[in-house]
């Protein structure tokens, strides 16, 4: 009798253990214009301008969402219009920095500060923020770009922070920057 019991629990479980294990599937995109390419999952795609404006309802949105099918995991690209030249950097991290503790001072922060991928200088901020009926972690990275800010922020629920984490930093240390 327990090894029925076994055996269904194990059968019940089983697919939910390999999913967790599965790696997720990435290609490269080369975005804005042909100036930065990085990876992004297989069965991600650009999110629709209705569900843009509800998740994003700034008028300064991302210029380009890519998201999954339930966008409960996304992959945003902004091109700002906010003057940043690379010796800037340091100041741009810590002016962000202390915005995201101005407007989430209970944030769990897991990591802030300077960094190099590819060869070039980003600022990033990982940390995890509480949203309506959840908490979302949030990594964001920071570069200039023809002399502006350039953000590229993955997001992820707390539910699925641990199945997509290792994917999240392979997608952020993929990003290059074609000037």
């Amino acid at each position: 009798m327990r090894t029925a019991a076994f055996a269904v629990l194990f059968s019940l479980v089983c697919p939910f253990l390999l999913y967790a294990q599965t790696p997720i599937a990435l290609t490269p995109r080369t975005v804005l214009g042909g100036t930065v390419q990085v990876l992004v999952p297989v069965d991600f795609a650009p999110m629709r301008e209705d569900l843009l404006r509800v998740k994003y309802p700034s008028e300064r949105r991302p210029s380009l969402v890519y998201t999954n099918p339930s966008a409960s995991v996304n992959l945003a690209l902004h091109h700002t219009n906010t003057p940043l030249h690379p010796h800037q950097l340091a100041e741009a991290h810590t002016a962000m920095d202390a915005m995201f503790k101005r407007l989430y001072p209970a944030a769990t922060w897991f990591q802030s500060g300077l960094t190099t991928i590819n060869g070039r200088s980003f600022f990033l901020l990982d940390l995890r923020t509480p949203a309506l009926d959840t908490e979302v972690r949030n990594l964001m990275t920071g570069t200039s770009l023809h002399g502006r800010l350039l953000l590229i922020s993955f997001n992820v629920t707390k539910e699925r922070e641990a199945h997509w984490l290792p994917t999240a930093q392979k997608i952020l240390t993929s990003i290059q920057i074609r000037e």
